[in-house]
């Protein structure tokens, strides 16, 4: 599976709904919130997510082999990390650009 989910943008706007990650000391929308399946970021000063990740847009898609995708991946910019108990994320660089893999656990959003 390689499915598209949402696009990611960064604000320093407090956004409705927002759910904080603490692994990346962000708040997160959710995206199939959105009708444009946006995800809005917004960082904590004191985040240690990779500049490359926090200042540019990010494409996610959906996949089912974390490791193959990561392979195809011409840098890995965040491994693998579990988000909430219901995703495995990982950010990466390919085509001069960031993409978020996202292999879903089991359904749901925070608990939703």
């Amino acid at each position: 599976m390689f499915e598209f989910d949402h696009v990611g943008i960064t604000t320093t706007k407090v956004q409705p709904q927002e759910d904080w990650v603490e692994q990346s000391r962000i708040w997160v929308t959710n995206p199939r919130n959105h009708p444009e399946h946006i995800e809005f970021l917004r960082y904590e000063p004191d985040s240690t997510v990779p500049a490359m990740v926090r200042d540019n847009p990010h494409v996610a898609y959906r996949v089912d082999d974390m490791a193959a995708r990561l392979a195809e991946a011409d840098e890995v910019l965040i491994p693998p990390f579990i988000v909430g108990d219901f995703l495995e994320v990982a950010f990466v660089l390919k085509h001069g650009m960031v993409f978020e893999y996202m292999r879903y656990l089991k359904d749901g959003w925070f608990g939703n």
